[in-house]
């Protein structure tokens, strides 16, 4: 099946029992919304569980055969990646709903909105479906993939809710944590309810633009507990196109910290030198070792220790490249600050368009009792002889001495 080709509404097709990405994409603008890719795991129509929606607030599903892998941006086009094993999938599951919701506007606002499924091992399009005629609707069902005589097929759906991602989870039986301003019902409901999970579904989400790059962690509720800073990148090569994060396996990108402390004290976590960095010492902040293959989905992980942020003046996060490329060109990375208790925040790095090996990702700063997050998504180009790590303190003032480092 060529790119070009959109399948009609409501037609079906078979798609391979292998790993299949599926991009939800659109054409990025002015007074254009966000949206985001979702995908429901089905028994006879809804969920067993909330952990059968896969989503950006819960991005793998336990059974390793959905999981949701980010954002890119790159040549006017925004697209939402899904990620599905259907051999992975259990037994019990008969259709896999793929969904996008609008943040912050309707689809009638999203133009080019689509579905595309690629076979990862061949990069070959084996469905698409362009969704037009949007209006009010705030959330879709772009497609599904359902089990038919012992495989698997991919229907184009194309159906819309105005009661956005909280309609379409509640529709197929997820319960979900209801938003502060929202009104008590006015009628009792005409059956008892089930009772709620302990924890229900957080559909809440901060995503961090130019035009609003920063936000405070206090007014996310996000002041205590560990926060999880996750980087996941995608790169694209002449011969297949967009790969998974880390694409043959060659290229090594190392997420960092420099912080400086209220002690004075200064430092840089990394995995150059081992240093970790620890989570309930100095600096208070942790990196999850070093993924050096770039075969691991979670991409790679800070943990800072949101108890401590008493002791924290300022914190960049930043990302260099180690080994396998020369610049950020033809990367494309997502970062997500997640708090332990909060909501998730996030965003997409801009194309890069300088010889950069070095980014600067988020700035946070103590602003007396709360600490502030900025999206920095700045791509810095060292002088000769100078290394990304030089070059990143240089740009924002930190005043380190710097020696050689392997890893």
């Amino acid at each position: 099946m060529g790119a070009d080709m959109s399948m009609p509404k409501g037609s079906n097709t078979p798609v391979p029992a292998t790993g299949l990405r599926v991009d939800v994409g659109w054409r990025s603008g002015p007074g254009v919304p966000d949206a985001d890719a979702s995908a429901l795991l089905l028994v006879a129509g809804k969920v067993r569980s909330d952990g059968d929606f896969v989503f950006y607030n819960q991005p793998a599903h336990a059974s390793g055969a959905v999981r949701h892998e980010g954002k890119r941006t790159a040549g006017g086009r925004v697209t939402d990646t899904l990620w599905a094993d259907l051999a992975r999938v259990e037994g019990a599951v008969e259709r896999i709903v793929l969904a996008a919701s609008a943040d912050g506007g309707t689809f009638g606002q999203v133009p080019d909105l689509y579905v595309e499924v690629t076979d990862a091992a061949s990069g070959q399009v084996v469905a698409r479906f362009d969704s037009p005629g949007a209006t009010v609707e705030t959330a879709f069902v772009l497609g599904e993939f359902y089990r038919r005589q012992g495989g698997w097929k991919f229907r184009a759906v194309g159906q819309g809710y105005s009661s956005g991602l909280e309609g379409l989870a509640t529709d197929f039986g997820i319960t979900v944590d209801e938003p502060q301003h929202s009104a008590p019902p006015t009628a009792p409901p005409a059956a008892p309810a089930p009772p709620p999970p302990a924890q229900p579904v957080r559909l809440s989400k901060v995503t961090l633009t130019k035009a609003a790059p920063s936000v405070s962690l206090a007014k996310q509720g996000g002041t205590s507990g560990q926060m999880r800073v996750n980087l996941n990148w995608q790169t694209r090569t002449r011969s297949t196109g967009w790969g998974r994060r880390g694409g043959g396996g060659d290229i090594d990108l190392d997420l960092c910290a420099l912080y400086e402390l209220t002690d004075g004290r200064k430092g840089v976590v990394q995995a150059l030198g081992n240093a970790f960095g620890s989570l309930h010492r100095p600096p208070y902040i942790h990196l999850d070792g070093d993924d050096r293959t770039g075969a691991v989905a979670a991409g790679e992980n800070l943990t800072i220790n949101l108890d401590h942020k008493q002791d924290f003046r300022r914190v960049l996060v930043f990302v260099t490249i180690y080994e396998g490329a020369r610049s950020f060109a033809d990367l494309h990375a997502t970062v997500t600050l997640q708090p332990q208790h909060g909501a998730p925040i996030d965003f997409s790095l801009d194309e890069c368009t300088v010889d950069s090996p070095v980014c600067a990702l988020a700035l946070i700063t103590n602003t007396g009792g709360d600490l502030l997050v900025q999206r920095e998504a700045r791509y810095l180009v060292p002088e000769r002889g100078s290394s990304p790590q030089r070059t990143i303190d240089r740009a924002y003032g930190w005043g380190m001495n710097w020696t050689p480092g392997r890893k």
